[in-house]
């Protein structure tokens, strides 16, 4: 396979699993708020455990999002080290 083909695939990999990550988190911050909805208020008051699930979710898609893209960069900087030392 050509290096391009190769460098494109491995790009929509990395996206791809920025992306379906992302939105995992999130619906099981979201799903497990509902849950305990409920559970807790059997559908009484308002979604606070909801709220609170979609905002924990949120934040951990993010949280992976910055995990990924620092893992890329650290990967990026050694394969860019190499290349100067080779010089």
């Amino acid at each position: 396979m050509s290096e391009l083909k190769n460098e494109m695939i491995h790009l929509l990999a990395n996206y791809g699993h920025v992306g379906f990550t992302f939105v995992a988190c999130i619906f099981v911050g979201l799903g497990g708020g509902i849950v305990l909805d409920q559970k807790v208020f059997n559908g009484r008051t308002a979604p606070w455990f909801t709220f609170i699930g979609l905002a924990f979710g949120i934040a951990a898609g993010f949280k992976t999002l910055l995990q990924i893209l620092w893992r890329v960069k650290d990967k990026n900087d050694r394969k860019d080290d190499r290349g100067l030392s080779d010089k």
